[in-house]
């Protein structure tokens, strides 16, 4: 029977992260499961103590959103530890990847018995040091209004990023990239630039449907300048993934991807963003065992 760690950001979705895990909590116990809960005071906290669980051999769970998840699975890309999530947060981005279920029984369920699966990571290296990533890296529009829906008070999962979005174009200046793909340079003007593990971004949103967590490769997808209004309809688009056929967007792949701009242009991570460009993201093949 598996051992779990559990690691809970307290602020996640309000206090969602606690009542959810309580939930999962009672079913693993009746299943014979041993789970211990370790509260999280920040980031880096929450990633000492999942190295410190895993360094025991046990199983670690993440409790709140894609920041803890990502910090947490980017803490332990490399390891033998196996990792498990417990979707609490606005986003869930990266659990919605893996297919994770929200119903408390079938997230038991799938920690309990399921064979962990080897999932790709995404080495992040920039000015600031080096860092690992789950899901994706992203600048441009889509990195401000990301930073706009972390600080939204009235607002909750995808309306906050909503929100978000129309108060980032509505202040938008294009930027000129220079993205260098595995070596090969290209232009590129425009509202943002996505390397993507992912599918999925900004609370559910299908921002590159062709990427898979597990192939080795980062999905580029590059949105180029276009009139507001078409942007705005290009943003609701990405509820379907639909965006992809319009001319704008350009989509390439690559396992390194070098992302730099003419000016400051913020960049984020797994739902956190304090950084600007140049920043460079590379993919770590099977880096991640994780119960999905």
């Amino acid at each position: 029977m598996r051992q779990f760690t559990a690691i809970v950001n307290p602020t996640a979705g309000g206090s969602n992260g606690v009542a959810t895990l309580l939930s999962v909590a009672r079913l693993l116990r009746e299943a014979g499961a041993e789970l211990e809960t370790e509260y999280s005071s920040s980031l880096a906290h929450a990633q000492d103590l999942a190295r410190q669980a895993g360094e025991r051999q046990r199983v670690v769970l993440a409790v709140g959103g894609d920041g803890i998840v990502g910090g947490i699975g980017g803490a332990l890309s490399g390891t033998d530890t196996v990792f498990g999530i417990v979707p609490a947060g606005r986003g869930n981005d990266f659990a919605r990847a893996l297919g994770l279920s929200s119903d408390p029984a079938e997230l038991a369920d799938a920690l309990l018995h399921h064979e962990p699966r080897r999932v790709d990571t995404i080495e992040v290296e920039s000015a600031r040091g080096r860092t690992v990533a789950l899901g994706s890296v992203y600048a441009g529009v889509d990195a401000l209004a990301n930073r706009h829906a972390n600080h939204a008070k009235l607002l909750s999962g995808a309306a906050s990023y909503y929100a978000g979005g129309l108060r980032a174009v509505a202040t938008w200046r294009p930027a000129t990239y220079r993205i260098t793909v595995d070596g090969e340079e290209l232009t590129h003007h425009g509202y943002t630039v996505v390397a993507a593990n992912s599918a999925f971004y900004g609370s559910g949103r299908i921002i590159a449907p062709e990427a898979r967590v597990d192939d080795g490769l980062l999905e580029v997808v590059m949105i180029r300048h276009a009139p507001r209004r078409l942007f705005f309809a290009l943003m609701n688009e990405l509820k379907t993934g639909a965006h992809v056929h319009r001319r704008e967007v350009r989509i390439v792949r690559g396992a390194e991807i070098r992302m730099e701009a003419d000016r400051d242009v913020p960049y984020g991570t797994d739902g956190e963003v304090d950084a600007v460009l140049p920043v460079t993201a590379r993919v770590l093949p099977g880096a991640l065992a994780v119960l999905c």
